[in-house]
């Protein structure tokens, strides 16, 4: 690893001009050339943040503010590095070594100087310091790559997500479009009552696979236009367990929550609904959740056994299943946030089976407010 010690910055700060020039005549003849210096260390602060020197020679007796007060101010400038200083001194006692060294020191020139000693402290200090610069900015250049790997792995998860939950989307939905606009609904009506962000982002991912376990009804049954018969229904009220089945066993917090969800987002608040009758706050809220809004998203969409009907409709028969079906409170936050949920299903349009990835890759890029 070549380091170039010539182009290294070096800011000298003290108050006699003698001991300035000697130190600007020492680095000049040793090839520096990017140096600045000032006799005021008042100075000294402004001066760093502007050209972020490699070393600073700095001196501890001075008017105005001494070496350590200056130290003290370079330390809140480099709260997550180290400012780089050589202190200059005339005095050798061991108190005002171990005080400096405690205020940020690194290494001392004694005064008078001695022109080799100068020179060998302050190329040891700039090895230090610009190895510890080439580290830091590797690690910086691994860590976006690092960042970019991750975000990158993360679109591939959420674009297998949203395929897995099209997958059963389409055996009863020619577009798969329902997945993608009930998991916003989700999260929206999720950030209404107040869940923290994380919370709402799981719901948005996992949503989209609350149907999987419609793989596992016969088509028959699930395609079928008429009304089910008895037998026909409790097949097809299975599909709740064949999702949670299939998700089942992972340790993504993801798929926790999707399993989570497609096992209860049947289930209603009075406990009429299946596979396991559970009643009120048994029903793990994102389950309670998802139920409202997949709701709301299959009454104005067309299917192939009915018309899409109105927002008005659709909200009558929510507000009738309000304590029944839905919980009170879900409903009531629905019906404040009423006008985005509306833009949602807008902007998600049913649309050919071809262009959906590039709806949700465009609507992902953007969140909707």
């Amino acid at each position: 690893m070549i380091i170039n010690f010539q182009k290294a910055k070096i800011l000298i700060v003290d108050d006699e001009q003698a001991n300035i020039d000697l130190l600007e005549d020492i680095l000049e003849n040793e090839g520096y050339i990017n140096f600045k210096s000032t006799q005021d260390s008042r100075k000294a602060l402004d001066m760093y943040k502007e050209i972020r020197p490699d070393l600073v020679l700095l001196d501890l007796n001075m008017p105005y503010m001494d070496g350590y007060q200056v130290m003290e101010q370079l330390k809140e400038v480099e709260k997550d590095s180290y400012a780089p200083i050589l202190v200059l001194t005339a005095q050798s006692d061991r108190n005002i070594r171990l005080s400096a060294l405690a205020a940020g020191a690194r290494d001392f020139i004694e005064k008078p100087f001695d022109i080799t000693e100068v020179v060998h402290r302050i190329s040891n200090m700039l090895e230090i310091r610009l190895l510890h610069n080439q580290v830091r900015d590797q690690n910086q250049v691994l860590e976006k790559k690092v960042a970019a790997r991750t975000h990158e792995l993360e679109d591939t998860r959420q674009e297998a997500i949203h395929r897995l939950g099209r997958a059963a989307e389409y055996r009863d939905n020619e577009t798969g479009m329902h997945v993608i606009r009930m998991s916003r609904l989700s999260q929206k009506l999720a950030e209404e009552i107040g869940l923290p962000e994380p919370e709402c982002q799981l719901i948005l991912q996992a949503s989209p696979m609350h149907d999987v376990g419609k793989i596992g009804v016969p088509d028959e049954i699930l395609l079928k236009p008429g009304k089910l018969d008895e037998k026909e229904w409790k097949i097809m009220k299975k599909h709740p367990e064949i999702g949670a089945e299939i998700l089942s066993g992972s340790h993504s917090t993801v798929m926790q929550m999707a399993e989570t969800i497609a096992l209860t987002h049947q289930e209603r608040w009075d406990g009429s609904g299946y596979p396991r009758g559970l009643k009120g706050e048994e029903i793990p809220l994102a389950g309670r959740i998802v139920a409202i809004c997949d709701v709301f998203d299959a009454l104005t969409s067309k299917r192939y056994y009915k018309e899409a009907f109105s927002v008005e409709k659709s909200m009558q028969i929510i507000e009738e299943g309000k304590g029944k079906d839905f919980e009170p409170r879900l409903v009531d936050a629905f019906k404040k946030v009423l006008p985005i949920m509306i833009r949602i299903v807008k902007e998600l349009p049913d649309t050919e089976p071809a262009h959906i990835l590039k709806v949700y890759r465009q609507k992902d890029k953007s969140s909707i407010a």
